[in-house]
């Protein structure tokens, strides 16, 4: 049938989005899901992922015969079918999609996250691999656009050190360990940007983070002599002690930026255990996407979920790939 009505009246009567709670997600059906997915994907109508036709140049059919697996569509532009997981993170996936909506809701309603060995408890998955690779795809998902807006204002940067607990009789703690460094840029009241990093070098720094900041901003760090040059290339630049026993100085401190890493080592310390560096930068997607989404920002778990979703376009990893690092 053309979709030559509104789309509001036609595809989508059966899910109200607003405040959605997880029991509420647990009882979707996968008609349901399906009805969800295609309401946050084509809030203006069905889009061809094969030719980018909309439902104002082009017809496209829902194809409901016995033959045909329930949601696929056709575009009468380019002649191909599609359904609203093609183009997507899901794409050829066998988990339900009742089941993937429930994976974004616990995702991202989880404060410190959730393993991979939960959430195949939780969401009845056959498998530790299948619910290891969906985890993996949502963390995708949450990942910052290359054009997203830089961070401005009031920049709190800083660097830690995520991995195993050292070797006792080492005495070295942070540099000079094998753990994974990692430098985040955080807004005060606003947004995060964080990134694993080779080496804590002002050029390293500058390459992989401070690139999605806006030099005009005002930039806060510890006393590390890596930020020296860094902040010449800010509108201001101003340093805390630490060394020293200072942590605030009237609107000077880092306390920002060492919130948002308790919350990441809170993560791998009482839920993932360990994170290897090849899929390190994944894992602070999801950890920056929950720090943007906080309910201090105005966010519940609902409108956190769906903004989730609102980003599986475009994006596919294959399990190869993710092996592969």
């Amino acid at each position: 049938m053309p979709l030559d009505k509104p789309l509001s009246a036609l595809y989508y009567p059966l899910i109200e989005r607003e405040e959605m709670t997880e029991y509420e997600v647990a009882k979707m059906t996968e008609n349901e899901a399906r009805t969800y997915l295609e309401g946050i994907r084509w809030p203006e109508g069905p889009v061809c992922p094969h030719c980018g036709a909309t439902t104002k140049d082009a017809k496209i059919y829902k194809l409901e015969g016995k033959a045909h697996r329930p949601g696929l569509l056709k575009c009468s532009k380019c002649r191909r079918q599609f359904t609203v997981t093609v183009g997507t993170i899901m794409e050829d996936s066998h988990i339900p999609l009742s089941k993937w909506v429930l994976a974004f809701h616990k995702i991202c309603s989880s404060k410190k996250g959730i393993s991979a060995l939960q959430l195949q408890r939780e969401l009845g998955l056959g498998s530790y691999k299948s619910a290891w690779f969906m985890a993996h795809r949502i963390r995708l998902a949450l990942e910052k656009s290359p054009l997203a807006e830089k961070l401005s204002g009031i920049i709190e940067a800083d660097e830690t050190y995520v991995g195993g607990q050292p070797a006792r009789d080492s005495g070295k703690r942070g540099r000079g360990t094998k753990k994974t460094p990692v430098v985040v840029a955080v807004e005060r009241n606003g947004k995060a940007f964080s990134k694993p990093v080779d080496n804590i070098s002002s050029a390293e720094i500058e390459k992989k983070v401070l690139s999605q900041v806006d030099h005009t901003s005002v930039l806060m760090t510890d006393e590390y002599t890596t930020y020296i040059p860094i902040g010449r290339t800010f509108g201001e630049h101003h340093r805390i002690l630490h060394s020293s026993g200072e942590y605030s100085r009237g609107f000077i401190y880092t306390n920002t930026a060492e919130s948002y890493f308790s919350l990441l080592k809170r993560g791998v310390i009482g839920i993932f255990h360990f994170i290897s560096r090849k899929h390190m930068e994944r894992y602070c997607a999801e950890f920056d996407f929950r720090w943007d989404h906080r309910q201090a920002l105005g966010y519940n778990d609902s409108q956190r979920r769906d903004a989730a979703v609102s980003r599986i376009e475009g994006k596919r990893l294959m399990f190869a790939q993710l092996l592969r690092g």
